[in-house]
């Protein structure tokens, strides 16, 4: 008998290249992998024990989310952005979460995707207090997520999901001078505001902190932009 190839082979490389995309994803969004890193074939498919066609398929996948970049001749590294690519990324950050949050203010926002936000920056209080580099960068990216979840408008999700993505190459970076700066849990309170402020749906309030939030500056030489 014939075997399904929707169960054999086809399943099993497809789940090779989801794992092989979450493994790089979460270490280049945690900052082990840094801005302008190789990334080596032979290295990574000894490090994540899978084959080079798994590999390849994931670094693909990620060049598209804006993640890791191919060079001609040179293989690939993790994406390197440039002081006016990360100025317009932040600057369509805050356009595509103001809108978000009028947009969810306005109407009110739904009491379960209220819910999202406040498990999202529950999560960042705990992985805050935990000091993992991983876990932060993840609960950080959560919570926006879940911010701009909040007008309930699926296209502009899809929409910011990439732009969010890319500035946390530069990100993760900042956590990690901002660990050895201040506490970690100061970034965890500033999340904490914007989302009671939220929570009250008081628009002035939220703008305000927001503006506040999204306060960046760059980190020579590196071009790093601050946490927001």
């Amino acid at each position: 008998m014939t075997a399904d190839p929707a169960t054999s082979g086809g399943l099993e490389a497809s789940s090779l290249v989801e794992l092989a995309v979450q493994r790089l994803r979460s270490e280049i969004l945690s900052g082990a992998l840094v801005p302008g890193e190789r990334l080596v074939e032979e290295q990574l498919t000894r490090r994540f024990g899978t084959s080079r066609a798994p590999l390849r398929e994931a670094m693909r996948l990620l060049g598209q989310q804006g993640l890791v970049e191919h060079l001609p001749r040179r293989g690939v590294r993790v994406a390197q952005l440039s002081a006016r690519d990360i100025e317009e990324l932040f600057s369509l950050r805050d356009v595509l979460e103001r809108f978000a949050l009028r947009s969810a203010l306005d109407a009110g926002p739904e009491p379960r995707l209220l819910d999202g936000l406040r498990v999202a920056v529950e999560e960042m209080e705990r992985a805050a207090a935990d000091g993992v580099a991983i876990e932060q960068a993840a609960a950080h990216r959560a919570f926006h997520l879940a911010l701009v979840a909040l007008a309930d408008h699926h296209h502009l999700s899809r929409v910011y999901e990439p732009v969010l993505l890319q500035l946390q190459l530069y990100m993760a970076t900042n956590l990690r001078r901002e660990a050895r700066d201040r506490s970690p849990r100061d970034g965890a309170r500033r999340h904490r505001a914007l989302f009671e402020a939220i929570a009250a749906g008081d628009l002035d309030a939220v703008l305000a902190e927001l503006a506040h939030h999204g306060a960046r500056t760059y980190l020579a030489p590196e071009l790093g932009p601050a946490a927001g």
